[in-house]
């Protein structure tokens, strides 16, 4: 029994080296302190839980280049973002679709055409989430925004006006979710 205690202590420390630690942890979601997307390193801005009436939702955890609190500075650069939208309640691709249009409408009066076109298509990729799904969004300047459910690419969508119009969703002047979902998502 000793040595096996005294194996365990030596090989303890190397393995929490190699395992990956959760930065946060909401509603039994844990997000890692920062992610790999193309050649970039994003770090965890913030991590939030949407609800909607009694009922948890999803919970998002936003990734930067680099901390920021100012949601108009993230939306004013064009550098790359990163968002996941982890579900932890069944929601049908229609409410989904819904909410994109909400948003887009809250936050980006007046889109162009293209934009429009954009949140369509980004509706088109959407699926029924079920509980444990992950969705993510990646934008990438120069590339566009790459879109993934459960790991799996489901196409990339405009430059940065789209990106833009895309993230004010959740970080915008009227975020879909809330202001206090926006302000979780800014560390603030």
């Amino acid at each position: 029994m000793r040595r096996f205690a005294a194996l365990a202590l030596c090989l303890l420390p190397g393995l929490l080296l190699t395992a990956p630690l959760a930065a946060k942890t909401v509603a039994g979601v844990s997000m890692p302190e920062s992610v790999k997307v193309d050649d970039h390193e994003l770090v965890l801005n913030g991590v939030a839980l949407r609800s909607k009436a009694i009922f948890k939702v999803y919970v998002g955890g936003l990734y930067l280049p680099d901390k920021e609190h100012d949601w108009k500075k993230v939306l004013g650069e064009d550098e790359p973002r990163h968002m996941v939208m982890q579900w932890v309640r069944n929601v049908d691709k229609a409410k989904i679709c819904e909410a994109w249009d909400e948003g887009l409408e809250a936050n980006t009066p007046g889109a162009s055409p293209e934009i429009k076109k954009n949140f369509e298509t980004l509706c088109s990729y959407m699926q029924d989430a079920r509980e444990g799904d992950k969705f993510t969004f990646t934008y990438i300047p120069g590339k566009g925004t790459d879109v993934a459910i459960n790991g799996q690419a489901k196409g990339t969508l405009g430059s940065k006006p789209f990106a833009d119009a895309l993230f004010a969703c959740w970080i915008g002047a009227h975020p879909g979710p809330g202001e206090t979902f926006r302000d979780a998502l800014m560390g603030n």
